[in-house]
This record gives C-alpha cells, sequence and structure tokens, in this order.
C-alpha cells in the first residue's frame, strides 16, 4: 500500500498541472497558483486547489505546514516568484522541496535556498527522446546515478527461443534482467528464473549502464 503523503504544487502551468493532477491519484494535494483561471481548471481534479500569491510569506504559511511531506516550485516564469517560494517553502520546514529550473544559475540559486532537487523538465525530455530515437528497441527508461539506467527493452529478435541463462547479458553486456512484462498473457514476472525462455511478445527490464544497454543494439 501506497504511504499517503501531503504534496503541495505550486505553479500551474503544463508541467505543475499535469504534475498534480497524477499525483492526486496517490496523494494529497494542494495546487497553487495567483491566476483564478488556472486553479479553477484543476480544481476538481486535485483535492484542493487555491489562488494564492507565493511571495507572500504570511500567505502562504497559512496553508502549506511544515507537515506536508514535499513541494513542488513549477514557477518557471517569474525567477522572483520561484526563489521566493522556495525560500519560503524551507522557511516554513516543508522537508523535501523539488523545483523547476530555467538555467543553471537559476538551478544554483534555488539549491543555496533549500531547494532538495532540481528539475530540468525540457532538458529531461529531450534526453528520454534521444534515447529513444537512438535505440527504438528502449521503450522507456530512469536514469540513475553514475550512468545507470532502468529499462523497458523490447526483446531482440536473437533472443527469441533462448533461457535468460543463456544470454548471460549480465556477462556479456553489464546488463542484469530484474523483470520480464509478459503481453500475451498479460503477466509481470519479477526477478524471472534464469531458464526463463525469451519469448517475441516479451518486454525486459533491466539495469545497466547507458553504454552497455544501447551495445544491445548491435544485435
Amino acid at each position: 500500500m501506497i504511504e499517503k503523503k501531503y504534496i503541495c504544487i505550486i505553479g500551474l502551468g503544463e508541467f505543475g498541472s499535469e504534475l498534480a493532477r497524477e499525483l492526486s491519484r496517490q496523494f494529497e494535494v494542494l495546487a497553487l497558483d495567483q491566476d483564478a483561471n488556472l486553479v479553477n481548471a484543476i480544481s476538481d481534479e486535485v483535492q484542493r486547489a487555491m489562488t494564492l500569491d507565493v511571495r507572500d510569506f504570511a500567505s502562504l504559511s497559512s496553508v502549506v505546514t511544515q507537515d506536508f511531506d514535499e513541494a513542488v516550485v513549477s514557477i518557471g516564469e517569474s525567477l522572483e516568484s520561484s526563489i521566493l517560494a522556495t525560500l519560503h517553502l524551507k522557511r516554513i520546514g516543508v522537508p523535501v522541496i523539488r523545483a523547476k529550473a530555467k538555467s543553471q544559475d537559476h538551478a544554483s540559486i534555488l539549491r543555496s535556498i533549500g531547494a532538495s532537487d532540481i528539475i530540468f523538465p525540457e532538458r529531461e525530455t529531450a534526453q528520454r527522446v534521444a534515447a529513444q530515437m537512438i535505440n527504438p528497441n528502449l521503450l522507456d527508461f530512469i536514469p540513475l546515478a553514475e550512468d545507470y539506467q532502468v529499462i523497458d527493452l523490447a526483446s531482440p529478435n536473437a533472443f527469441y527461443g533462448k533461457s535468460l541463462r543463456e544470454l548471460n547479458l549480465r556477462k556479456d553486456f553489464g546488463v542484469f534482467v530484474i523483470a520480464i512484462k509478459e503481453l500475451v498473457p498479460p503477466r509481470f514476472v519479477f526477478m524471472p528464473d534464469p531458464d526463463f525462455v525469451i519469448k517475441p511478445s516479451d518486454i525486459l527490464v533491466a539495469i545497466g549502464k547507458e553504454q552497455d544497454i544501447l551495445r544491445l543494439r548491435e544485435l
């Protein structure tokens, strides 16, 4: 069971609104923006939505407390609002503050005043699209530290009819298969047995370094 968290989303542009909608499926979301139209547009899709000037500490602290688990500052247009919102959230005592940045300088300022994590939505999207264009078999990936990734990989033709033991991907490629998504019939196999035989409809969930994963293209 997923723990019930309390999340504050500040800034309801395209990124902030979509994030708020997705998170509200599992968590208690408070969505804030100065623009009443943006607040009204999302009010029926999140637990709470309010029109608020987050540059004012008294106003923000009246609705956001240290009891919130995380906050996301999704204000990319106004540096002043972005910086003040992050500063106020830190002062309030929100333990995890994620902030969207427009540039490296903006990111440096946000980190210096208390942002736990910096988000570059356009950059991260570009990296994802580039990875999928470089390797068409790469269906999805999650970047990790030190160039490691968790990926969904459509099985290359050379894998069909072979077991994971025979493929020996860990030794030959440095890639470790942590799960199999079977499409026919639909089934998720976590930590598959080494004797699991790959079918054309299987998707491998694997972890490894980017350069090792991309080497699979040669198959």
